[in-house]
Formats: C-alpha cells, sequence, structure tokens
C-alpha cells in the first residue's frame, strides 16, 4: 500500500506510540480515582501524574490544571460570568467557534473585537470598547487565542492581557494550537486561563484541560460530584488522562524541534509560489506558528485541492466549511477581508513531529500536478 503524507495536524495529530502504550497500561488499572482502597488510589496516582505533567506544559501549578472532555469544553468552562458581578465578554472576530459561541454570557453583553487585515486582533478598538463599557459599570471578560487555527497568526496576548488586567477584567486564551509549537507558560502570557487539547499533541480525542491562573475560580459546568475539586464533576477518563500526561511531555520536548518544522514549511510555501506564482500566503507578514500555512491561489476552489491531493496521497485541510452541500468562506479569512472569491480557494497545511521533507516533496508533486492540469482547465478549478 502506497503510505499516504499526513499534512492536516492541526485538525488532529497522529497517536504517538508511547501515549498508546500507557494508554493500553492504564486501562488496566480499573479503581474509581475518588476510591480510597488500594485500586482506587493507584488511579488517583495516575491522574495526579499526569495532571502534574499537563501543568509544566503550560508553566502553572498542577493543582491548577481542571481535566475536561476537550478544548470546546474548556472553553466553554472558561467562558462564565463569574461572581454575580456585571460582566462583559470580549472574542475576537477570529476565535474558535466554541469560543465565538460565547458559552455563559448572553448575547447583548457580548462584542466582537475586529482583527487587521494580518489576521492580528485590533488592539485600539478592544481598548476604546473596554473604557466604554467600564464607564458603563461592566467588568471586561476577554477571550483572545494564543494563535489561530487556521492562519497560524500569533496574537499578542501579553499585550492584550496588560489592557484588559488595567481596566480590571480577566483573559481567557485558547492555546490547543500554540501547545507543543511555540513555548507557553501562563505567566508570561499574562493570561488568567488557558485551554489546552490533547489531540493536537499527539495525545487521545477526548480529553483536554483547562488551566487557571493561581487564585482564578471558575463556575462549573458539570455538576454533582467533588471530581476536579469541585470544578467539573464526573469520573475521571483515566486512560485519557494518563494519554494526555505522556503527549503534554513530549510535546514539551517538541518545542527545541521547531525550527526543523519552519524550515520544511518555508520550503512548501517557496515551492507553492514557484508553481503558482499568483498563490497567496495567508498571515504571512506576521509571526505564525512553525507549523502553518493558508495558501490560497486565485481562481482554483479549495475543495478541488483537497480532494485532487487526498486522491494523490496527501491529506490537508480546506479554510472554507461545508454546511448543507453549501461551501462558505471561512469566518477568519471573512474577518481579515480576504476577498471572498480568495477565501474559498484557501487551504490549510499544518506539519507536526512525524512530517519529513518526502511529505513536502510530495505535496508539491503533487499541488503542481494538480495547478497545472486546472489551470489548462479553467471549468476544473471552478
Amino acid at each position: 500500500m502506497n503510505q499516504r503524507s499526513y499534512l492536516d495536524y492541526n485538525a488532529t495529530a497522529p497517536l504517538r506510540p508511547e501515549v498508546r502504550e500507557a494508554i493500553v497500561d492504564a486501562l488496566h488499572v480499573h479503581g474509581n480515582p475518588s476510591s480510597v482502597h488500594e485500586e482506587g488510589r493507584a488511579a488517583r496516582a495516575l491522574v495526579e501524574q499526569a495532571r502534574a505533567k499537563v501543568a509544566k506544559l503550560a508553566g502553572a501549578a498542577p493543582e491548577d490544571v481542571i481535566f475536561t472532555s476537550g478544548g470546546s469544553e474548556a472553553n466553554a468552562l472558561a467562558l462564565a460570568a463569574q461572581g454575580g458581578q456585571a460582566w462583559h465578554c470580549y472574542l475576537s472576530a477570529v476565535e474558535h467557534p466554541s469560543v465565538l459561541a460565547g458559552g455563559r454570557f448572553y448575547r447583548e453583553t457580548t462584542t466582537i473585537i475586529p482583527v487587521t487585515k494580518d489576521g492580528l486582533a485590533d488592539l485600539a478598538v478592544l481598548a476604546k470598547e473596554l473604557e466604554k463599557h467600564h464607564l458603563g459599570g461592566w467588568r471586561p471578560f476577554v477571550s483572545l487565542m494564543v494563535a489561530n487555527n487556521e492562519t497560524g497568526a500569533v496574537q499578542p496576548v501579553p499585550e492584550a492581557a496588560a489592557i484588559v488586567h488595567e481596566a480590571g477584567g480577566l483573559l481567557h486564551s485558547d492555546a490547543v494550537q500554540a501547545a507543543g509549537r511555540i513555548p507557553l507558560d501562563l505567566a508570561s502570557l499574562g493570561a488568567d486561563m488557558l485551554s489546552l487539547s490533547a489531540h493536537k499533541i499527539g495525545g487521545p480525542k477526548g480529553i483536554g484541560a483547562l488551566v487557571l491562573k493561581p487564585g482564578v475560580s471558575v463556575e462549573p459546568l458539570l455538576k454533582g460530584g467533588g471530581q476536579e475539586r469541585r470544578r467539573r464533576a464526573g469520573t475521571e477518563n483515566v486512560p485519557g488522562i494518563v494519554g494526555f500526561g505522556v503527549a503534554a511531555e513530549l510535546a514539551a520536548g517538541d518545542i527545541a524541534k521547531t525550527a526543523g518544522i519552519k524550515a520544511l514549511r518555508d520550503s512548501l510555501e517557496a515551492g507553492a509560489r514557484a508553481i503558482a506564482p499568483d498563490a497567496v500566503v495567508v498571515s504571512a507578514g506576521v509571526e505564525r506558528l512553525p507549523n502553518t500555512s493558508c495558501i490560497a491561489v486565485p481562481g482554483v476552489k479549495a475543495e478541488t485541492l483537497v480532494i485532487g491531493l487526498d486522491l494523490a496521497g496527501v491529506s490537508v485541510s480546506a479554510g472554507s466549511a461545508c454546511s448543507s452541500g453549501k461551501v462558505e468562506a471561512s469566518h477568519v479569512l471573512s474577518a481579515m477581508g480576504v476577498a471572498p472569491e480568495l477565501a474559498q480557494g484557501a487551504i490549510r497545511v499544518s506539519l507536526g513531529f512525524g512530517t519529513t521533507s518526502h511529505a513536502i516533496e510530495r505535496f508539491l508533486g503533487a499541488f503542481g500536478e494538480l495547478i497545472k492540469r486546472l489551470k489548462q482547465s479553467p471549468k476544473a478549478a471552478a
């Protein structure tokens, strides 16, 4: 069977062999972590060992890590009006849909902050909005991701945190895509909360975490049990948590390898531009995740490229979403002001720990053949 080239790490990373082995071993530990007998204590020990590893990845204390079912639940847990005060929520226009849903904030107490043409949150607008609502007696809750999942653009989180804290507010940051790709430290970011997800770093699907700054509290989404220090009820997913811990430990070591990943990405982009000189690399003018490239070729639809590359053994994502058979432009690219005809042609290529130069060569070979064929037959590109 011809081996495929997987270049869709931002959707999900392959399960690391070490993680798979740890999960299998954990499946044999049948105790409930809340039980006080020997089997329960064994399960609890595994959970707490993993918690310490996840905390280390985020530069936090283990007791400030709350395990969830994934990044979306972590975001929803964070997005809650706190402590009976008059809160107003501010979200950047390029956040993940689970953040843009607004959590437990009402629509009338939620404001969307625009982004620049490069996809960065407009902090001048944020500052003005905070001042306006502060005069009205509102306290700000701001959610700004560390890095965008489609373009890779790294957001000005420390600068935003300074503005938010000056206004007496809290800052949550979705760090799902940043973990293991750029250094991640809660204190350096200035964030009060960070969301993480295991399957983006080679861990299992269905497990994530919300990491808190010391002293910050959350209103539980799930109630009825004392698990996770009464912040998230329900028996812990021990095998998933163990896998998350191993993945977090390995992801911390990946930071030292990012120069090599970035070199592969830059080679891919240079090759794509050589094949299609009119190709546009979105957010190329700002700092991006070293593994992420969002490329659009004028006149070529994303789904055409994604399907053609898939048939050639290369897996990438489209920068657009299908709903009821209709293709709509990405909300991220729309927020950036990218022309609809270009946005609908954007594909996302995302690299990771298993990416090789051969995978890049295979992508460029397949991409070149597709572009040549589509340019010769314009109807096929539409």
